[in-house]
Protein backbone atom coordinates (compact mmCIF):
# COMPACT_ATOMS: atom_id res chain seq x y z
CA UNK A 1 0.00 0.00 0.00
CA UNK A 2 3.16 2.39 0.77
CA UNK A 3 4.47 1.71 -2.82
CA UNK A 4 1.41 2.07 -4.48
CA UNK A 5 0.63 5.47 -2.80
CA UNK A 6 4.02 6.83 -3.24
CA UNK A 7 4.20 5.37 -7.27
CA UNK A 8 0.56 6.95 -7.41
CA UNK A 9 1.48 10.50 -5.54
CA UNK A 10 4.30 10.81 -7.72
CA UNK A 11 2.22 10.10 -11.12
CA UNK A 12 -0.32 12.79 -10.26
CA UNK A 13 2.25 15.14 -9.34
CA UNK A 14 3.90 15.08 -12.52
CA UNK A 15 0.92 14.94 -14.39
CA UNK A 16 -0.47 17.86 -13.04
CA UNK A 17 3.14 19.59 -13.57
CA UNK A 18 2.64 18.95 -17.17
CA UNK A 19 -0.27 20.16 -17.68
CA UNK A 20 0.53 23.32 -16.51
CA UNK A 21 3.99 23.57 -18.31
CA UNK A 22 1.91 22.91 -21.44
CA UNK A 23 -0.63 25.82 -20.49
CA UNK A 24 1.43 28.51 -18.86
CA UNK A 25 5.51 27.98 -19.34
CA UNK A 26 7.48 29.35 -22.38
CA UNK A 27 10.81 30.19 -23.04
CA UNK A 28 11.84 33.44 -22.62
CA UNK A 29 13.09 36.01 -25.37
CA UNK A 30 16.82 37.27 -24.81
CA UNK A 31 15.08 40.78 -23.96
CA UNK A 32 13.44 38.87 -21.14
CA UNK A 33 13.80 42.44 -18.82
CA UNK A 34 11.20 43.72 -21.16
CA UNK A 35 9.03 40.96 -19.77
CA UNK A 36 10.15 41.07 -15.57
CA UNK A 37 7.37 42.19 -13.38
CA UNK A 38 7.42 46.15 -12.52
CA UNK A 39 7.81 45.12 -8.54
CA UNK A 40 10.78 43.46 -8.93
CA UNK A 41 14.10 44.28 -9.63
CA UNK A 42 14.90 43.20 -12.79
CA UNK A 43 18.38 43.92 -12.98
CA UNK A 44 18.93 41.25 -10.29
CA UNK A 45 16.96 38.31 -11.95
CA UNK A 46 17.53 39.12 -15.83
CA UNK A 47 20.99 38.71 -17.33
CA UNK A 48 22.18 37.64 -20.39
CA UNK A 49 22.79 33.89 -20.16
CA UNK A 50 26.05 33.66 -20.42
CA UNK A 51 26.50 35.55 -17.08
CA UNK A 52 23.88 32.72 -15.67
CA UNK A 53 24.33 29.35 -17.00
CA UNK A 54 27.82 28.77 -15.30
CA UNK A 55 26.16 30.01 -12.05
CA UNK A 56 22.92 27.58 -12.37
CA UNK A 57 25.70 25.11 -13.21
CA UNK A 58 26.89 25.39 -9.84
CA UNK A 59 24.15 26.07 -8.20
CA UNK A 60 22.22 22.86 -9.34
CA UNK A 61 25.32 21.03 -7.92
CA UNK A 62 25.14 22.96 -4.81
CA UNK A 63 21.52 21.58 -3.96
CA UNK A 64 21.79 18.27 -5.56
CA UNK A 65 25.45 16.96 -4.33
CA UNK A 66 26.06 19.43 -1.13
CA UNK A 67 22.38 19.33 0.13
CA UNK A 68 21.41 16.11 -1.33
CA UNK A 69 24.75 14.23 0.64
CA UNK A 70 24.13 16.34 3.71
CA UNK A 71 21.11 14.15 4.96
CA UNK A 72 23.16 11.03 4.32
CA UNK A 73 25.15 10.96 7.26
CA UNK A 74 22.88 8.39 9.40
CA UNK A 75 24.31 5.27 8.87
CA UNK A 76 20.65 3.08 8.39
CA UNK A 77 19.42 5.89 6.87
CA UNK A 78 21.76 7.47 4.75
CA UNK A 79 21.13 4.99 1.22
CA UNK A 80 17.51 5.85 1.49
CA UNK A 81 18.09 9.63 2.40
CA UNK A 82 19.98 10.81 -0.71
CA UNK A 83 17.39 8.48 -2.84
CA UNK A 84 14.15 10.61 -1.17
CA UNK A 85 16.80 13.94 -1.60
CA UNK A 86 16.68 13.15 -5.82
CA UNK A 87 13.01 12.34 -5.63
CA UNK A 88 12.13 16.28 -3.58
CA UNK A 89 14.86 18.31 -5.96
CA UNK A 90 13.23 16.62 -9.30
CA UNK A 91 9.15 17.43 -7.79
CA UNK A 92 10.83 21.02 -6.37
CA UNK A 93 12.44 22.44 -9.10
CA UNK A 94 8.95 22.01 -11.65
CA UNK A 95 6.89 23.12 -8.65
CA UNK A 96 9.37 26.09 -7.84
CA UNK A 97 9.28 26.81 -11.43
CA UNK A 98 5.97 27.31 -11.92
CA UNK A 99 5.08 29.35 -8.81
CA UNK A 100 7.72 31.66 -8.84
CA UNK A 101 7.05 32.06 -12.39
CA UNK A 102 3.53 33.22 -11.54
CA UNK A 103 4.82 35.79 -9.00
CA UNK A 104 7.76 37.04 -11.05
CA UNK A 105 8.10 35.83 -14.64
CA UNK A 106 4.31 36.25 -15.31
CA UNK A 107 3.35 38.52 -18.61
CA UNK A 108 0.58 38.13 -20.84
CA UNK A 109 -1.28 35.19 -19.49
CA UNK A 110 2.30 32.97 -19.66
CA UNK A 111 5.07 32.33 -17.77
CA UNK A 112 9.11 33.16 -19.64
CA UNK A 113 11.25 31.11 -18.05
CA UNK A 114 14.79 30.78 -18.53
CA UNK A 115 18.47 30.51 -16.39
CA UNK A 116 16.92 33.31 -14.19
CA UNK A 117 13.93 31.19 -12.75
CA UNK A 118 15.84 28.02 -13.04
CA UNK A 119 18.40 29.58 -10.46
CA UNK A 120 15.91 30.95 -8.21
CA UNK A 121 13.87 27.43 -8.31
CA UNK A 122 17.15 25.83 -6.93
CA UNK A 123 17.30 28.26 -3.90
CA UNK A 124 13.64 27.37 -3.18
CA UNK A 125 14.65 23.64 -3.64
CA UNK A 126 17.50 24.40 -1.22
CA UNK A 127 14.99 25.59 1.42
CA UNK A 128 12.75 22.73 1.11
CA UNK A 129 16.07 19.83 1.30
CA UNK A 130 17.15 21.90 4.25
CA UNK A 131 13.26 21.33 6.26
CA UNK A 132 13.55 17.40 5.00
CA UNK A 133 16.61 17.41 7.18
CA UNK A 134 14.61 18.19 10.46
CA UNK A 135 12.11 15.35 9.99
CA UNK A 136 14.81 12.77 8.50
CA UNK A 137 13.99 9.34 9.59
CA UNK A 138 10.10 10.46 11.06
CA UNK A 139 8.33 10.39 7.70
CA UNK A 140 7.90 8.74 4.73
CA UNK A 141 8.45 9.38 0.80
CA UNK A 142 4.85 10.80 0.19
CA UNK A 143 4.89 12.73 3.98
CA UNK A 144 7.84 14.02 1.84
CA UNK A 145 6.16 14.93 -1.18
CA UNK A 146 3.50 16.84 0.35
CA UNK A 147 5.99 19.02 2.70
CA UNK A 148 7.59 20.16 -0.81
CA UNK A 149 4.11 20.77 -2.16
CA UNK A 150 3.67 22.72 0.38
CA UNK A 151 6.65 24.66 1.39
CA UNK A 152 7.47 25.32 -2.02
CA UNK A 153 4.34 27.73 -2.06
CA UNK A 154 5.15 29.11 1.45
CA UNK A 155 8.60 29.97 0.51
CA UNK A 156 7.90 31.32 -3.00
CA UNK A 157 5.31 34.00 -1.34
CA UNK A 158 7.97 34.98 1.56
CA UNK A 159 10.69 35.27 -1.27
CA UNK A 160 8.29 37.45 -3.26
CA UNK A 161 7.39 40.00 0.22
CA UNK A 162 10.94 40.49 0.76
CA UNK A 163 12.80 40.85 -2.17
CA UNK A 164 9.80 42.06 -4.14
CA UNK A 165 7.34 44.29 -2.30
CA UNK A 166 9.55 44.82 0.69
CA UNK A 167 12.88 45.45 -1.75
CA UNK A 168 15.10 43.76 0.67
CA UNK A 169 19.13 43.03 -0.37
CA UNK A 170 19.44 39.35 0.59
CA UNK A 171 21.51 37.71 -2.53
CA UNK A 172 22.53 34.86 -0.52
CA UNK A 173 19.23 33.72 0.90
CA UNK A 174 20.18 33.71 4.85
CA UNK A 175 16.58 34.29 5.29
CA UNK A 176 14.67 32.88 2.34
CA UNK A 177 16.51 29.94 1.97
CA UNK A 178 18.32 29.36 5.55
CA UNK A 179 16.18 30.48 7.90
CA UNK A 180 13.21 29.95 5.99
CA UNK A 181 14.03 26.15 5.79
CA UNK A 182 15.21 25.70 8.67
CA UNK A 183 12.18 27.13 11.05
CA UNK A 184 9.60 25.60 8.76
CA UNK A 185 11.43 22.25 9.22
CA UNK A 186 11.81 22.51 13.23
CA UNK A 187 8.01 23.15 13.33
CA UNK A 188 6.85 20.36 11.27
CA UNK A 189 9.40 18.14 13.98
CA UNK A 190 7.40 19.44 16.50
CA UNK A 191 3.99 18.48 15.24
CA UNK A 192 4.79 15.04 14.33
CA UNK A 193 6.72 14.62 17.83
CA UNK A 194 5.44 11.24 18.79
CA UNK A 195 7.14 10.49 22.62
CA UNK A 196 6.45 6.34 22.24
CA UNK A 197 8.04 6.56 19.14
CA UNK A 198 11.32 8.22 19.94
CA UNK A 199 13.51 5.97 22.21
CA UNK A 200 13.22 3.44 18.98
CA UNK A 201 14.36 6.24 16.47
CA UNK A 202 17.24 7.24 18.30
CA UNK A 203 18.35 3.53 18.33
CA UNK A 204 17.70 3.02 14.53
CA UNK A 205 19.74 6.64 13.36
CA UNK A 206 22.98 5.65 15.51
CA UNK A 207 25.29 5.84 13.13
CA UNK A 208 26.75 2.53 11.50
CA UNK A 209 30.64 2.20 10.47
CA UNK A 210 32.00 4.92 8.17
CA UNK A 211 29.94 5.39 5.25
CA UNK A 212 28.44 8.20 6.83
CA UNK A 213 31.69 10.13 6.75
CA UNK A 214 32.57 9.34 3.51
CA UNK A 215 28.99 10.36 2.46
CA UNK A 216 30.10 13.65 4.86
CA UNK A 217 33.74 13.58 2.83
CA UNK A 218 31.92 13.86 -0.96
CA UNK A 219 29.11 16.52 0.50
CA UNK A 220 31.86 18.70 2.01
CA UNK A 221 34.45 19.03 -0.88
CA UNK A 222 30.98 19.73 -2.71
CA UNK A 223 30.26 22.99 -0.57
CA UNK A 224 33.61 24.18 -0.62
CA UNK A 225 34.14 24.35 -4.30
CA UNK A 226 30.36 25.48 -5.06
CA UNK A 227 28.79 27.14 -2.31
CA UNK A 228 30.60 31.12 -3.23
CA UNK A 229 29.16 30.42 -6.54
CA UNK A 230 25.82 29.96 -4.48
CA UNK A 231 26.22 32.86 -2.67
CA UNK A 232 26.78 35.49 -5.44
CA UNK A 233 24.42 33.70 -8.02
CA UNK A 234 22.04 36.79 -7.62
CA UNK A 235 24.81 39.40 -7.62
CA UNK A 236 24.24 42.12 -10.37
CA UNK A 237 26.70 42.29 -13.11
CA UNK A 238 31.05 41.02 -12.72
CA UNK A 239 32.07 43.89 -10.77
CA UNK A 240 29.82 42.85 -7.72
CA UNK A 241 30.37 39.05 -7.87
CA UNK A 242 34.27 39.07 -6.04
CA UNK A 243 32.64 40.73 -2.94
CA UNK A 244 30.19 37.60 -2.50
CA UNK A 245 32.83 35.02 -3.01
CA UNK A 246 35.78 36.25 -1.33
CA UNK A 247 33.06 36.93 1.78
CA UNK A 248 31.92 33.60 1.72
CA UNK A 249 35.73 32.27 1.12
CA UNK A 250 37.14 33.93 4.18
CA UNK A 251 34.00 33.15 6.62
CA UNK A 252 34.26 28.99 5.34
CA UNK A 253 38.02 28.73 6.24
CA UNK A 254 37.31 30.66 9.55
CA UNK A 255 33.99 27.99 10.42
CA UNK A 256 36.34 25.40 9.95
CA UNK A 257 39.26 26.40 12.29
CA UNK A 258 36.62 27.17 14.78
CA UNK A 259 35.56 23.55 14.58
CA UNK A 260 39.13 21.88 15.35
CA UNK A 261 39.40 24.50 17.92
CA UNK A 262 35.77 23.39 20.02
CA UNK A 263 35.15 20.38 19.04
CA UNK A 264 38.93 19.20 20.55
CA UNK A 265 36.97 20.92 23.92
CA UNK A 266 33.63 19.56 23.69
CA UNK A 267 34.12 15.91 22.66
CA UNK A 268 36.77 13.12 23.59
CA UNK A 269 37.72 12.90 20.12
CA UNK A 270 41.30 13.05 18.98
CA UNK A 271 40.28 14.72 15.92
CA UNK A 272 36.73 16.22 14.78
CA UNK A 273 34.76 14.02 12.51
CA UNK A 274 33.80 15.37 8.78
CA UNK A 275 30.30 15.39 9.75
CA UNK A 276 31.00 18.14 12.21
CA UNK A 277 33.65 19.91 9.51
CA UNK A 278 30.23 19.65 7.10
CA UNK A 279 28.28 21.22 10.01
CA UNK A 280 31.18 24.23 10.13
CA UNK A 281 31.43 24.46 6.37
CA UNK A 282 27.29 25.14 6.19
CA UNK A 283 27.13 27.69 9.38
CA UNK A 284 30.42 29.71 7.73
CA UNK A 285 28.85 30.23 4.38
CA UNK A 286 25.27 30.53 5.76
CA UNK A 287 25.95 33.59 7.78
CA UNK A 288 27.43 34.82 4.50
CA UNK A 289 24.01 34.96 2.89
CA UNK A 290 22.34 38.54 3.04
CA UNK A 291 25.72 40.49 4.08
CA UNK A 292 28.05 38.41 1.55
CA UNK A 293 27.82 41.09 -1.41
CA UNK A 294 27.91 43.94 1.05
CA UNK A 295 31.00 45.68 2.73
CA UNK A 296 32.01 43.09 5.18
CA UNK A 297 35.38 43.67 4.96
CA UNK A 298 37.94 40.47 4.83
CA UNK A 299 38.89 40.03 8.61
CA UNK A 300 35.01 40.99 9.21
CA UNK A 301 34.26 37.85 6.80
CA UNK A 302 36.81 35.91 8.83
CA UNK A 303 35.66 36.99 12.56
CA UNK A 304 31.98 35.86 11.34
CA UNK A 305 32.82 33.22 10.17
CA UNK A 306 34.85 31.81 13.38
CA UNK A 307 31.90 33.06 15.47
CA UNK A 308 29.24 30.97 13.36
CA UNK A 309 31.52 28.13 13.37
CA UNK A 310 32.01 27.90 17.27
CA UNK A 311 28.04 29.29 18.04
CA UNK A 312 27.36 25.93 15.31
CA UNK A 313 29.36 23.64 17.50
CA UNK A 314 28.08 24.71 21.02
CA UNK A 315 24.66 24.68 19.46
CA UNK A 316 24.80 20.77 19.07
CA UNK A 317 26.61 20.01 22.67
CA UNK A 318 24.30 22.65 24.34
CA UNK A 319 20.81 23.35 22.76
CA UNK A 320 19.83 20.85 21.04
CA UNK A 321 19.25 18.80 24.21
CA UNK A 322 17.11 21.26 24.81
CA UNK A 323 15.15 21.25 21.76
CA UNK A 324 14.43 17.48 21.67
CA UNK A 325 13.61 16.65 25.61
CA UNK A 326 12.08 20.72 26.38
CA UNK A 327 10.46 21.77 23.62
CA UNK A 328 9.77 18.33 22.13
CA UNK A 329 11.50 19.35 18.63
CA UNK A 330 13.53 16.32 17.11
CA UNK A 331 16.53 18.12 15.01
CA UNK A 332 17.20 14.78 13.34
CA UNK A 333 20.32 16.94 10.93
CA UNK A 334 20.76 19.86 13.34
CA UNK A 335 19.33 22.40 11.15
CA UNK A 336 18.39 24.74 13.84
CA UNK A 337 22.63 25.12 15.03
CA UNK A 338 24.00 24.55 10.97
CA UNK A 339 21.17 26.81 9.02
CA UNK A 340 18.27 28.74 11.33
CA UNK A 341 20.97 30.51 13.60
CA UNK A 342 23.45 31.21 10.64
CA UNK A 343 20.74 32.45 9.30
CA UNK A 344 19.52 34.64 11.86
CA UNK A 345 22.78 36.11 12.44
CA UNK A 346 23.57 36.68 8.51
CA UNK A 347 20.08 38.89 8.83
CA UNK A 348 21.41 41.25 11.54
CA UNK A 349 24.80 41.24 10.41
CA UNK A 350 23.48 42.57 6.78
CA UNK A 351 21.36 45.20 8.65
CA UNK A 352 24.41 46.05 10.48
CA UNK A 353 25.56 46.91 7.61
CA UNK A 354 22.90 48.06 5.60
CA UNK A 355 22.72 51.39 8.58
CA UNK A 356 26.46 51.73 7.88
CA UNK A 357 26.38 51.89 4.28
CA UNK A 358 27.01 55.53 2.46
CA UNK A 359 27.85 56.67 -0.80
CA UNK A 360 31.50 57.15 0.18
CA UNK A 361 32.20 53.80 1.31
CA UNK A 362 30.26 51.57 -1.73
CA UNK A 363 30.60 54.11 -4.58
CA UNK A 364 29.10 52.79 -7.73
CA UNK A 365 28.38 49.56 -6.01
CA UNK A 366 25.46 51.26 -3.82
CA UNK A 367 23.31 51.60 -6.54
CA UNK A 368 23.92 47.64 -7.23
CA UNK A 369 23.30 46.61 -3.58
CA UNK A 370 21.06 49.10 -2.17
CA UNK A 371 19.25 50.31 -5.78
CA UNK A 372 16.54 52.61 -4.01
CA UNK A 373 19.15 54.09 -1.29
CA UNK A 374 21.24 55.05 -4.62
CA UNK A 375 18.63 56.88 -6.18
CA UNK A 376 17.39 58.81 -2.65
CA UNK A 377 14.14 56.90 -2.45
CA UNK A 378 14.95 55.58 0.98
CA UNK A 379 17.80 56.23 3.56
CA UNK A 380 20.39 53.75 5.02
CA UNK A 381 18.09 53.45 8.11
CA UNK A 382 15.10 53.26 6.67
CA UNK A 383 16.72 49.90 4.43
CA UNK A 384 18.18 48.74 7.19
CA UNK A 385 14.79 49.26 9.43
CA UNK A 386 13.07 46.88 6.26
CA UNK A 387 16.03 44.31 6.83
CA UNK A 388 15.55 44.11 10.30
CA UNK A 389 11.71 43.89 9.76
CA UNK A 390 12.20 41.09 7.12
CA UNK A 391 13.73 38.94 10.01
CA UNK A 392 10.71 38.18 11.91
CA UNK A 393 7.83 38.06 8.90
CA UNK A 394 10.10 35.25 7.56
CA UNK A 395 10.07 33.63 11.25
CA UNK A 396 6.40 34.47 11.43
CA UNK A 397 5.62 32.90 7.98
CA UNK A 398 8.30 29.67 8.54
CA UNK A 399 6.44 28.85 12.05
CA UNK A 400 2.82 29.30 10.74
CA UNK A 401 3.54 27.16 7.45
CA UNK A 402 5.32 24.50 9.44
CA UNK A 403 2.64 23.92 11.23
CA UNK A 404 0.14 23.93 8.79
CA UNK A 405 2.14 21.06 7.36
CA UNK A 406 2.80 19.10 10.16
CA UNK A 407 -0.68 18.92 10.92
CA UNK A 408 -2.14 17.85 7.28
CA UNK A 409 1.33 15.06 7.07
CA UNK A 410 0.01 13.95 10.65
CA UNK A 411 -3.27 12.93 9.14
CA UNK A 412 -3.50 8.69 9.96
CA UNK A 413 -4.14 7.99 6.65
CA UNK A 414 -0.16 9.45 5.53
CA UNK A 415 1.78 7.55 8.22
CA UNK A 416 3.68 4.45 7.67
CA UNK A 417 2.23 1.36 9.27
CA UNK A 418 3.72 1.49 13.19
CA UNK A 419 4.82 -2.38 12.86
CA UNK A 420 7.44 -2.22 11.08
CA UNK A 421 11.36 -1.95 11.83
CA UNK A 422 12.10 1.11 9.66
CA UNK A 423 9.02 2.23 7.98
CA UNK A 424 10.28 5.56 6.35
CA UNK A 425 12.95 4.01 4.58
CA UNK A 426 11.60 0.28 3.24
CA UNK A 427 9.47 1.80 0.94
CA UNK A 428 12.22 2.44 -1.12
CA UNK A 429 15.34 0.76 -0.08
CA UNK A 430 15.68 -2.55 1.18
CA UNK A 431 18.08 -2.18 4.98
Amino acid sequence: ASRLRLSGLCFLLQILNILLFAVFVRYSPESSSSLCSPQLNCSRRNQDSGFQHPRFRDGHLQVLLGFGLLVAFLGRYGPGSVVISILIVSFAIQWAVLIQGFLYFFHNGKIYMGAPSMVSADFCTAAVLISTGAVLGRVNPVQMLLLALLEVILCALNEYILLSLMGVSDSGRSLTVHTFGAYFGLMVSRILYQPHMDKRRREDQQDTGHQPDVFAVVGTIYLWIFWPSFTSATTVHDNAEPWAVLNTYFSLVASTVATFILSLVLYEESTPRMVQIQDATLAGAAVMGMAGEMLVTPFGALITGFLAGLISLLGFRFFTPVLHFRLKIQDTCGVHNVHGIPGILGALLGTLLTLLATADAYGDRLELVFPLVAQGSRTAAHQAFLQLCALPLTLLLATLGGCLTGAVLKIKALRSPPDKGNPENTVLLEV
